[in-house]
């Protein structure tokens, strides 16, 4: 069968330029959402009476006798056809004849792409939300079950101060809900229907653009053809929220590969998710946090990419915006399946005690409580951290921690160590005191995750 659009051509497109041009390889997996669009816009032609009550009919159920053929896998795709709009388009008009190709009045392929890819786009994006909404009930639970839980907190990848477990998922929390804000942001702008816009500045013929819309479950039409059929900001604001999460994902994955390694041992990582080595028979690898860390890379190019392409585009449609396609789908399912992949690692890892506290006994963690200390009873803090910074070097210097200092070693470092009492530096101690909103004491942690229990409820009854 000829080209769709190939009226004004003399000459075959050569073989090597059409598998250039074509898009049917990757824009097939839109089938489903190209034929919810012509079936609107076919019922739309009949309501209106662009086309007639019978041939309305006739295409709409050719419509779903192709898509129940592409899902039964009995249709082959081929590089002629070009893209999946002019594959259903041809299939269609072999089916019911010239019907079929009535289908396109009021309609150009620049308006059509545009529809597939936003009623695409709205349910994948719904799905990812979905998966980012139960990572954030596993980490609540998590942290609800380790609220009260120690664990080093780290700056500059050095002990810094003790805090507990939940507190420190909780941070994780926050990140994931902006994620999920930015995500139902970034849906809300895409909600509109460009169907009807033509090929840039809409049509002549009567059309019912608020029929369309209800029939396909946007919020709204789009205001400006020539905006309709050249926007792709929505997707550049996707694979930005993309990129970001996955650096979320990425940061939490990187926690998880040195907490597991032989020099940490704060958790066991389930052996569902670790490999062996091919070589070494006690290897353990993490591989699957690598993985998520390595995963993050490619959103990243991906949002490049597409910036790229609709840097130098003037109005309206360019053929450059076809490359629109590729980033979004694998932005779509590399963000939707790191984020379940996470979840059931975090899910399944454990926690071990032994380590943990192991670690917590070095460090000299409770410097800033014996500063903040000695300031309440009457030293001004930049004195106190002087104080107690020479504290910490003698006890370095000893192999010692605070507690196995005489008090003759104190008042040697400052006389009035004579009247100064020294606070409880033990690490609960330290924790429990921090009861500052947004610290990590666990009365607040709890705090924390009824909050957060509280905004993750009402997200899920807002979908």
């Amino acid at each position: 069968m000829p080209n769709l659009w190939g009226g004004r051509f003399e000459d075959e497109m050569a073989a090597e330029v059409a598998e250039f041009n074509a898009s049917i390889g990757f824009d097939k997996r839109l089938y489903g959402c190209d034929i919810d669009g012509s079936a609107a816009h076919a019922a739309m032609l009949r309501e209106t009476g662009i086309i007639t009550n019978d041939e309305g009919d006739k295409i709409i159920g050719a419509l779903e006798e192709i898509r129940r053929d592409i899902a039964d896998g009995k249709i082959t795709f081929n590089v002629r056809q070009e893209d999946i709009h002019m594959a259903v388009e041809e299939m269609l008009t072999a089916r019911i004849g010239d019907a079929g190709k009535k289908l396109h009045t009021a309609r150009s392929r620049n308006d059509q792409v545009q529809v597939d890819v936003r009623l695409f786009f709205m349910r994948e994006t719904e799905a990812i939300l979905e998966e980012l909404i139960q990572l954030e009930a596993v980490l609540l639970e998590h942290a609800d079950d380790n609220r009260e839980e120690l664990i080093v907190g780290f700056t500059h990848m050095q002990h810094a101060q003790p805090v507990t477990v939940g507190f420190h998922l909780m941070a994780y929390f926050q990140m994931f809900r902006r994620d999920i804000e930015r995500l139902i942001d970034v849906r809300r702008r895409a909600d509109k229907n460009p169907l009807g816009s033509g090929a840039l500045s809409g049509t002549t013929y009567p059309i019912d653009r608020d029929m369309t819309t209800r029939l396909l479950g946007f919020g709204a039409p789009t205001e400006n053809a020539m905006d309709a059929v050249s926007d792709r900001d929505y997707i550049i604001e996707f694979l930005a929220a993309a990129a970001i999460s996955m650096m979320h994902v990425s940061r939490i994955a990187e926690e998880f590969v040195y907490w597991n390694s032989s020099e940490f041992k704060f958790i066991a990582i389930d052996d569902a998710f670790c490999t062996g080595s091919s070589m070494m028979p006690q290897k353990r690898n993490p591989d699957v946090a690598e993985l998520l860390r390595g995963k993050t890379g490619r959103v990243y190019g991906d949002l490049v990419a597409l910036l790229t392409v609709m840097k130098g585009t003037p109005l309206s449609f360019n053929k450059d915006f076809q490359e629109d396609k590729e980033p979004m789908f694998d932005a779509i399912d590399t963000w939707k399946t790191s984020i379940k992949i996470l979840r059931e690692m975090i899910r399944k890892t454990r926690y071990r005690r032994d380590e943990i506290d192991r670690h917590l006994a070095v460090g000299f963690m409770g410097a800033t409580d014996f500063a903040d200390a000695l300031t309440r009873q009457g030293i001004p803090f930049r004195e106190s951290h002087n104080i107690v910074g020479r504290v910490v070097k003698l006890c370095e210097s000893r192999g010692c921690d605070f507690k196995d200092l005489k008090k003759d070693d104190l008042l040697a470092i400052d006389p009035r160590f004579e009247r100064l009492t020294i606070p409880d530096l033990s690490m609960r101690g330290i924790v429990n005191a921090r009861k500052s909103f947004g610290g990590t004491a666990p009365s607040e942690v709890e705090r924390q995750i009824k909050t957060g229990q509280t905004w993750l409820e009402g997200i899920k009854r807002a979908q």
